[in-house]
């Protein structure tokens, strides 16, 4: 199964960025997004930035990967 998960964008450099989580930098693309900024917060799947989420959303999301993973 795989999952998508918010990261940070910390660096971006034409279509090639990073995506940071806890301290864990991922290299991913942003092809598929308009106008992606430092700071943004993107769903990241299959390498790919697929969908921008504001800031609220995100810490949402992780919260809820964490209770999942606490509760297994």
């Amino acid at each position: 199964m795989c999952l998508a998960v918010p990261l940070k964008l910390t660096k971006i450099d034409g279509n090639d960025a990073i995506g940071e989580l806890e301290g864990v930098r991922r290299k991913i693309r942003v092809d598929f997004l308009h106008n992606p900024q430092l700071g943004d917060y993107v769903i990241a799947h299959a390498g790919f930035a697929i969908e921008k989420l504001n800031e609220k959303q995100a810490l949402e999301n992780l919260k809820a990967i964490q209770e999942v993973a606490d509760a297994l």
